[in-house]
Formats: C-alpha cells, sequence, structure tokens
C-alpha cells in the first residue's frame, strides 16, 4: 500500500508526467529557490527528490515578490514526438487589490536534469496555465482568466490558446470556454488531455482550501463545448453538493470534514500506465483541529484511477472521498535513496533539498572553503525580501529535532547567525548569537517574529564564549516547539519559551500563504553582508508517521 501524502511538507500543486519507465511529478515553489522541484519514480511508491527545475535567480528574477508571490503550479509534460521535455510555470508578480499580475513561462529540455531552454514568454492572462501536446503536432495552452470586473463570477473562468512552437508565441488572444464541472466556484489548475478522441479539462474547483475538488469535462473539439462529468467531484475530501459560485473566498474552513485525515484534497493531475492502470496526483493538507492550521503547508498525495466504459475517470474504489492509504500499482519495486537524516558538509555539492528565499543558495552559501564545514556570507535582516542569507529544509513533520554545530564571532550587534523555524520574513522563532552592546560581550538569545512583531526573550539572554563553537538544537512535539543550545553536544539547555508549532501556518500568517515552514541555517550582517558563519553538520531527524493532533 502506499501511505499518503507522497510528498510530506510543503509541497503542494503537484503534476505528474511519464516518460517510458519513469514517473515524474512537479510542484510548486512561490518565492524560494531553486524553482520547481521534480520527484522521480518508477513504482509510484518510492519516490526521489531528482532534481530542481529552476536554478537561474536572474532570468527568474524572485527579489522583492512579497511571500506567496512568485511561482505558481508548473505544469510539466512530456512530448513523445518530440522526445522533449516541457514546463511550463507563472510568476506571480503581484496580488495587490484583486490585480492578480502573472508572467507565464515556457521552457524545454531532452533531458529533466537539464539543461533547460531560455524562458519563452506565452502570456499574462491567468495563472495556473498548462499545455496539451495534440497528436496532430498542435499546442494548446489552458490557464485561469483571472476576472476584476464587476458583476461577473469570481475568480473567473478557464481560457484557451493556441501556442505556434515555430514562433514561440500563442496565435491569437486566449478564449474562456469553461466555468467548471460543479456549482464550488473558484475554478482554477485546468490541465488538457487528449485520449481516445475525447479532449479533457482537468481543474480544481471550490478553491484551495476546505471545499477543495478535482472535477473534469470533455469534448471532440478542443476548443468545446464541453460537458461535466456528471460524478464531479472525482476527487475531494468533502463529498457532497456546495454551490459557493458567489463567495471566491479560497479557504472556506466551514467545509472542514472531521472524518479526513486529508483536507484540501484538489489541484489534481493523471497520469496512464503502460498496464492500463491510472493515478492522479493532487494536493492536500493535515491540519491542527480545531484551529485548522496547516503548519506543513499544503502536501501532495497520490489516488488508484479507473477509467469506465463510457469514458469517465473514477476514484477506483468507487468514491470520491480521498484515502490516506491506496493500492500500490502492479509495477516492479524500485527503491530510491531519501534525503540525509545527517549533513555533515563533506561533500563539494550542496544537497539538492536545500532552499533559499528568493535567491540561489550558492549567492551565499559555500562547501570547501573550510574543510567539512559550511560556510554562510551574512545577508540582509531575515525580514527582508531581498537577499537573505537563509538555508532551509521543508519541515516533513511536527515531531522532530534539528541541530547544528556553529562557528561565528560577531563583533557588533547587527550581527547574528543561527537557528531558525522560518514560515515566512514575517513569521519566524530562531535561537541567534550576537553581540550584545550591554553585556560587552557575545551572548545568545531567542527572537520571534510573529505576523509582523517582534519579540526578543532578553530575560534568557545568556553570555557565550566568543571563541565557542556552539550547538543549537529545536525539537518540535507536536503543537509546540522549543530551541535549547549546548558547548559539547551531549548536555542541552532549553532557552526561550515553547512556541505553538500551528502559528507557522497558511491559516494564521497574514503576509503569506500557500507555502509551509521551513527550518534552517541563517547568518545576518547588516554591516558589510560580509561576516561568516560556519556549520559543521545539520541533521533533521522527524517522525514521519506522527499524527497532527
Amino acid at each position: 500500500m502506499i501511505q499518503n501524502p507522497i510528498f510530506k511538507g510543503f509541497n503542494p500543486d503537484p503534476c505528474i508526467c511519464r516518460k517510458g519507465e519513469d514517473y515524474y511529478v512537479a510542484v510548486s515553489t512561490f518565492e524560494w529557490m531553486p524553482g520547481v522541484p521534480v520527484y522521480h519514480s518508477r513504482d509510484l511508491k518510492h519516490w526521489e527528490l531528482l532534481t530542481n527545475i529552476l536554478t537561474d535567480d536572474e532570468a527568474v528574477n524572485l527579489k522583492n515578490l512579497p511571500s506567496a508571490k512568485g511561482i505558481w503550479a508548473p505544469c510539466l509534460t512530456y512530448c513523445e514526438a518530440e522526445d522533449t521535455f516541457y514546463l511550463v510555470y507563472g510568476v506571480m508578480n503581484a496580488m495587490n487589490a484583486r490585480y492578480f499580475d502573472v508572467d507565464n513561462y515556457l521552457i524545454t529540455a531532452k533531458d529533466i536534469c537539464g539543461p533547460w531552454s531560455e524562458p519563452v514568454y506565452i502570456h499574462s492572462n491567468g495563472f495556473d496555465a498548462s499545455i496539451l501536446h495534440d497528436d496532430d503536432g498542435r499546442k494548446y495552452v489552458v490557464s485561469l482568466d483571472w476576472e476584476t470586473r464587476e458583476n461577473y463570477e469570481k475568480p473567473g473562468e478557464i481560457c484557451i490558446v493556441e501556442y505556434d512552437a515555430e514562433k514561440k508565441e500563442i496565435v491569437g488572444y486566449p478564449k474562456r470556454f469553461w466555468r467548471g464541472g460543479t456549482d464550488r466556484g473558484c475554478i482554477e489548475a485546468p490541465h488538457l488531455y487528449k485520449r481516445d478522441g475525447w479532449y479533457y479539462i482537468m481543474c480544481a474547483e471550490g478553491g484551495t482550501g476546505y471545499n477543495h475538488s478535482v472535477t473534469m469535462g470533455r469534448s471532440r473539439n478542443v476548443w468545446g463545448p464541453y460537458e461535466a462529468d456528471p460524478a464531479n467531484p472525482i476527487v475531494t475530501s468533502v463529498p457532497g453538493y456546495s454551490n459557493e459560485r458567489h463567495d471566491a473566498d479560497h479557504l472556506k474552513p466551514k467545509y472542514y470534514n472531521p472524518d479526513s485525515v486529508l483536507q484540501k484534497s484538489g489541484h489534481g493531475s493523471f497520469v496512464d500506465l503502460p498496464n492500463g492502470e491510472t493515478y492522479l496526483v493532487h494536493l492536500c493538507s493535515r491540519p491542527f483541529a480545531p484551529e485548522l492550521r496547516c503548519t506543513l503547508g499544503r502536501e501532495s498525495a497520490i489516488q488508484k484511477m479507473i477509467w469506465t466504459e463510457d469514458g469517465w475517470l473514477r476514484m477506483a474504489d468507487g468514491s470520491n472521498f480521498a484515502k490516506l492509504m491506496v493500492e500500490e500499482p502492479s509495477l516492479p519495486e524500485y527503491l530510491l535513496d531519501m534525503p540525509p537524516a545527517f549533513d555533515d558538509f563533506d561533500g563539494e555539492i550542496l544537497g539538492n533539498f536545500y532552499y533559499a528565499p528568493r535567491i540561489m543558495p550558492h549567492r551565499f552559501a559555500k562547501l570547501g572553503e573550510r574543510e567539512g564545514w559550511l560556510r554562510l556570507r551574512g545577508g540582509e535582516s531575515i525580514t527582508s525580501l531581498n537577499k537573505v542569507s537563509l538555508l532551509a529544509r521543508k519541515l516533513t513533520s511536527v515531531k522532530m529535532q534539528a541541530t547544528t554545530k556553529m562557528d561565528f564571532k560577531p563583533a557588533v550587534p547587527k550581527q547574528a547567525a543561527g537557528l531558525v523555524m522560518y514560515y515566512d520574513n514575517m513569521n519566524y522563532r530562531w535561537l541567534r548569537k550576537y553581540y550584545s552592546e550591554t553585556l560587552g560581550q557575545t551572548a545568545i538569545l531567542v527572537v520571534s517574529m510573529e505576523n509582523g512583531v517582534r519579540t526578543v526573550y532578553l530575560e534568557e539572554r545568556t553570555p557565550v564564549d566568543p571563541d565557542a563553537d556552539l550547538y543549537f538544537r529545536v525539537n518540535m512535539e507536536g503543537r509546540n516547539f522549543r530551541f535549547s543550545w549546548s558547548l559539547d553536544g551531549e548536555e542541552y539547555r532549553e532557552i526561550g519559551p515553547a512556541f505553538d508549532t500551528d502559528k507557522l501556518s497558511d491559516e494564521y500568517c497574514k503576509y503569506g500563504e500557500f507555502t509551509g515552514t521551513m527550518v534552517g541555517l541563517v547568518c545576518v550582517d547588516r554591516v558589510l553582508h560580509k561576516l561568516t558563519a560556519d556549520f559543521d553538520f545539520f541533521e533533521y531527524l522527524a517522525d514521519e508517521d506522527a499524527e497532527i493532533l
């Protein structure tokens, strides 16, 4: 059996494709770089983080974008006729006053690991753009045409336009053609497929919150009209009819289903296997209840599907309720390596499971400058939207322990380094070493940033030897987490209060949404952006089976 989620933690908007025996899933990254992780499998049960596609932070400039903007809903496809991978992705630049300003691009590669072509601009007509490679060689792009006008249903309708691959431009203007297969409203995430002479439109409806779902329609003509699947929605966490076309809010917490571990199930894409089986990947979340706060963000799950005799896609068990445990396909088992729990930084290449906000990690993180250590060059404050020296990995469980050993010698108060729990630039908690003018020497303390309100826990400030290496640790036990420190790596002393885990979440944080909590290493030098901090190792131990209660 396959246990969901297959990608725990911040891994939303999955898009799956197949080349031969290999299966690939791309997910969203928003303001984090490198962008668009790709997971690989051959049995749909065991997965590896194979690569990250967007690695040029000049070609994909995310600096100064607010949290939750950036790379939205990538569409990864494989065109067999061309033996070429296509990635369509959008860069959400602003959402001010509901004018969702997005630029959509297309890149290609012969190998999933690259090199990838230079970005080709498609259009700015809505988000969640994806592409269909028709069997006659023509290509079509669909996206959500975002609506801002009065007296029109929000957030909009799905539009379609032909893409000329030779001229590298769209043909004419996008045309609206689909407003959904249910009355849940908040349609988005379109994917267009062709199968047995039918064109299928798969969308998310109900908003990317608690009324989320996967729906389908079909037509003999790519331009429509499309008929709705009579069984819509085909996958959801909240079965049953609902009419929410009047409400453009995406979250809709009133639809929380206490009978489901997987909430917010929707935003799907499917793949047909050579043996006739079909599987669908989709977004989901696991909130703390009753607060309904998703610290791990939006995750990815998989469901076994079947095609009916009359050509509709259904869950294999005959329901439309997203399952925690799923029957695995009839494929040979194919074991793959997982990211290491203990990274000693002895290698030459930084692990592909590390991410940084808005800039590539290599801009500030170096291996080899001190043998066996990672060196971070100090950047701007953690609240900055520009250049922050924060190297983090995704939180995948609410029961975990992260530890590091640090050598850092600050000289002025504007220099600090340490271990951080980070949701966005306005929501984080960190244990830092810094220079205290009050004490006249280096010290450690805990700082909290909660929806832009900073709290410094001065009462537990502790002076430390400037030359001493320090061990920093954070322990998360479900609903609470707490920092501690040590001089020898054996005896740890707690410092700072116990923090509420659920406050690092999509629903609680006011300045960002759609992502998830990260844990990582940070170095700040707000004087010269030059002072460095060295880290001997980074250990991340997580109980992936821990329940969220």
